[in-house]
């Protein structure tokens, strides 16, 4: 029955057997070239950056708590918002930079002379700039939202310029430090407004005041995709629809007790080693910088 409904489904044609999403070997399977728009990657790069001493503007509250701060621990960062700039590049035919400002929401954990830790939160911002190739080509593109019986509604003018796509993880607090004497940030910047979208994030207000005697700086270990894609049209080899193998599934009651049973035993806990590793992977390292 299932294969039947597959069948028409596809409009009476029969689905290759044993064609799953995944590597393939067996080009005998294909079934025709057919020619799809989508967006082709022209150039992309990757990058771990080390920031270092990155300006930290807290909130209202957060500056009261600072004022009288005696210690500063390690803290958590969100990635907010990337803005993206894509501009060509003088001289050098089919290259673009791409200029970003990443906006993150820091986390820390201050000490005030009493036995807890009390929690701030400020924004940093970090300017980032990378040079990718993004072809040439520059045509318009008009499209319409098609409507029966009346006229189409036109659609936004678009064009087949390069689009910068930025992919990021939420950065490690790596440092911090508190300067008494304001110091120049090579890698901050003057803020004279930030989106609105990114201002209601915080809890409070944030102080951008430069006359305050103490300001708080902030190292952060950012990794960082970042690709110019362009709307194109691309032959390829087609197998036929793709059309699910797998039933919904509504969720099975697990046994609480068996999960637990499936833990080990934490010896570490209870014998605690004569050495401890050094984190190395990118969640370990995040779970550490934000204890200490």
């Amino acid at each position: 029955m299932k294969e039947a409904v597959f069948h028409y489904l596809l409009g009476g044609h029969s689905m290759p057997e044993n064609v799953m999403p995944g590597p393939v070997c067996d080009l005998g399977n294909v079934r025709e070239a057919v020619c799809i728009h989508t967006r082709k990657i022209f150039d992309s790069c990757r990058d771990k950056d080390c920031v270092e001493d990155l300006r930290f503007y807290p909130t209202a509250a957060a500056q009261e708590v600072l004022s009288t701060s005696q210690m500063i621990k390690g803290g958590t960062a969100e990635l907010l918002y990337v803005y993206t700039d894509v501009e060509p590049v003088t001289f050098n035919r089919g290259f673009y930079s791409v200029d970003m400002r990443f906006y993150y929401r820091v986390t820390l954990q201050v000490c005030t002379g009493t036995p807890r830790y009390t929690e701030v939160e400020g924004l940093c911002v970090f300017d980032k700039r990378c040079i990718l190739f993004g072809s040439e080509g520059n045509a318009k593109i008009f499209s319409s939202d098609t409507v029966f019986d009346e006229l189409d509604v036109p659609g936004r003018i678009r064009t087949n310029l390069p689009i910068a796509v930025v992919e990021a993880v939420d950065p490690i607090v790596l440092d911090t430090r508190v300067a008494e004497v304001p110091v120049p940030v090579s890698t901050g910047s003057c803020l004279s407004e930030i989106p609105s979208f990114v201002a209601q994030s915080f809890s409070g207000e944030l102080v951008f005041d430069d006359s305050a005697a103490r300001r708080l700086y902030v190292t952060l270990g950012q990794f960082t995709l970042v690709r110019l894609e362009r709307d194109t049209q691309l032959l390829v080899p087609v197998y036929d629809y793709c059309v699910p193998q797998s039933e919904c599934d509504c969720g099975s009651q697990e046994d609480p007790c068996g999960l637990f049973r499936s833990v080990a035993f934490p010896m570490n806990e209870f014998f605690p080693p004569n050495a401890v590793e050094t984190p190395c992977d990118y969640n370990s390292t995040k779970n550490y910088c934000a204890c200490h």
